[in-house]
C-alpha cells in the first residue's frame, strides 16, 4: 500500500515538472529576445512630422492659411500656437523726394512786395521827401539826382528824369502829397518802360530737321550772382504754369554745380541732363536739348558755367554752347543773370556777355533790401533787352516776373 501511494507521488511530481518545462519553452517561443538597440540612432516616427519653420531668409513652404487649419484641427486656441520666426526685411531704398508745387506765378511779384519795399527808404521814400520841401532850389534838385545816382539808375537816365520832374512840378504849382506821389508814379514808370516784352520765352521751335522741338533757355553769368539757383527757380516758375521741363547741368567747372542744379529739379520732377566734372560744356547742353525732344518736354532750361568776364577763352567757349545747341534748333532765349547789389560793375559783364551772346532778358537777383534797384534802368538802357525776372530773397518762390507798375507802387509805397 505504501508502495502504491510512493508511485502516485512520484508520477504527480513528474507530471508536474514536465508541464512547467512545456509551459516556459511556450513563452520563450513567443517573446524571443530583441537585439539592444543603437544608442546614437532614434528611431525613426512613423507619422510624417510638420514642416520645420522656415530659417531666417527663408519663405515658408505652407501658405498662412494652412498654417492655420492645422491648429484649428489640433484644438488649440491661436494665442497658443508657437510664434513664426519673422522674415527680416529688406534694406528699404532711399524715399524718392517729394513733389512740390510751386507757387503759381501769376502776381507773385505783389504777393512779395513788402519784401521789395525795404528798398524805398533810400530811392521812393527819399524822392518824396526831397520834393515836399517848400522851396525846391538848385541844392534840393542836386539831392535828388545824387540819390537816383546812388540808386544805379544811371548818370543819363538821371538827368532825364530830373529835367522832368521840374517842368512838372514847376507846372503844377501846388504839391500835395498825393500830388507828388502820382507824379513821381509816372515818371519811374516812364523811366522802366512798360511796354517791352518781359515774357520768358518757352515756345517751341521748329529744329533743323522741320520736327518742332521744345523751347531753349539758356541761363548766362558771372559766379556769384546766383545763376544756378536761378536756373533752378526758373524751372519752379515755370513747372507752376503747367510745362515740363529738363535741366542742362553745362556749368562744369563749378564744384557741385551739377548736385545743387538736380536737386532743384528733383523738387519739381524736373529730369537733370549732366555730365562728368571738367566735361565739354557744349555736349552736355547738346544732350539736354536731344533728352527734352525725345521725352517731348516742353523746356529745356541749360545752365552754364559762370565765366569771369576777363576770361577770353571761357568766353568763347559760351559762344560755342550756344552754337552746338543751335544743331537742333533756336535757342528761344538767353537770360543774363546779374546782381543788382554790384550796380554798375553789373554793366561791364552785361557789356561783354552781350557781345558774345545774344542778351535777350536780364534777371536781376539779390533786389530786395537793397537801394540798387535803378539798376534795373541801367540794365535796360545798356543792353537795349528788358529785365524779365528779380529775385527778392533766398525761398525758393522768391523769383517773380518783373511787372513795372508793382515795382514803383513799392518803392513809393
Amino acid at each position: 500500500m505504501e508502495t502504491v501511494i510512493l508511485a502516485v507521488v512520484i508520477a504527480v511530481v513528474v507530471l508536474g515538472a514536465i508541464s512547467g518545462l512545456v509551459v516556459s519553452g511556450r513563452k520563450k517561443k513567443q517573446l524571443p529576445p530583441s537585439p539592444p538597440a543603437a544608442p546614437s540612432a532614434p528611431a525613426t516616427p512613423s507619422v510624417t512630422a510638420p514642416p520645420a519653420e522656415p530659417h531666417v531668409g527663408e519663405e515658408a513652404e505652407a501658405p498662412s492659411d494652412e498654417e492655420r487649419r492645422t491648429i484649428e484641427e489640433v484644438g488649440l486656441p491661436e494665442a497658443e500656437a508657437p510664434a513664426a520666426v519673422a522674415e527680416p526685411e529688406a534694406p528699404a531704398a532711399p524715399p524718392a523726394p517729394a513733389i512740390e508745387v510751386p507757387e503759381p506765378t501769376a502776381g507773385r511779384l505783389v504777393r512779395l512786395r513788402a519784401r521789395l519795399s525795404r528798398s524805398q527808404n533810400t530811392l521812393g521814400k527819399g524822392l518824396l521827401t526831397l520834393l515836399s520841401r517848400e522851396h525846391l532850389d538848385d541844392e534840393t534838385w542836386e539831392e535828388i539826382e545824387d540819390t537816383l545816382l546812388t540808386a544805379d539808375v544811371g548818370v543819363t537816365p538821371t538827368q532825364e528824369l530830373v529835367d522832368r520832374l521840374r517842368e512838372r512840378v514847376k507846372v503844377l504849382g501846388t504839391r500835395t502829397p498825393e500830388d507828388l506821389r502820382a507824379l513821381l508814379r509816372e515818371e519811374l514808370l516812364a523811366l522802366i518802360g512798360t511796354d517791352a516784352d518781359r515774357s520768358v520765352h518757352t515756345h517751341n521751335g521748329i529744329g533743323t530737321n522741320g520736327d518742332e522741338i521744345p523751347g531753349v533757355v539758356m541761363v548766362v553769368g558771372v559766379n556769384g550772382t546766383g545763376k544756378t539757383t536761378t536756373t533752378g527757380k526758373l524751372a519752379r516758375v515755370l513747372v507752376a504754369d503747367g510745362k515740363s521741363v529738363v535741366l542742362g547741368a553745362a556749368d562744369t567747372f563749378r564744384a557741385a554745380a551739377a548736385d545743387q542744379l538736380q536737386t532743384w529739379g528733383e523738387r519739381v520732377g524736373a529730369r537733370t541732363v549732366r555730365g562728368p566734372e571738367g566735361g565739354d560744356p557744349a555736349s552736355i547742353a547738346f544732350d539736354a536739348v536731344k533728352e527734352g525732344i525725345a521725352e517731348a518736354a516742353d523746356v529745356v532750361l541749360i545752365d552754364t558755367a559762370g565765366r569771369l568776364h576777363t576770361k577770353t577763352g571761357l568766353m568763347d567757349e559760351l559762344g560755342k554752347v550756344k552754337r552746338v545747341v543751335e544743331k537742333h534748333g533756336p535757342v528761344g532765349e538767353v537770360l543774363l543773370v546779374l546782381d543788382a547789389t554790384t550796380g554798375q560793375n553789373g554793366l561791364v559783364q552785361a557789356r561783354v556777355f552781350a557781345e558774345v551772346v545774344d542778351i535777350t532778358g536780364v534777371v536781376l537777383t539779390k533786389l530786395d533790401g537793397t537801394a540798387k534797384g535803378g539798376i534795373i534802368v541801367a540794365v535796360q538802357r545798356e543792353l537795349g533787352v528788358p529785365v524779365k525776372l528779380v529775385g527778392l530773397g533766398e525761398g525758393a518762390d522768391d523769383l517773380a516776373p518783373f511787372e513795372p507798375e508793382a515795382f514803383v507802387d513799392a518803392l513809393i509805397g
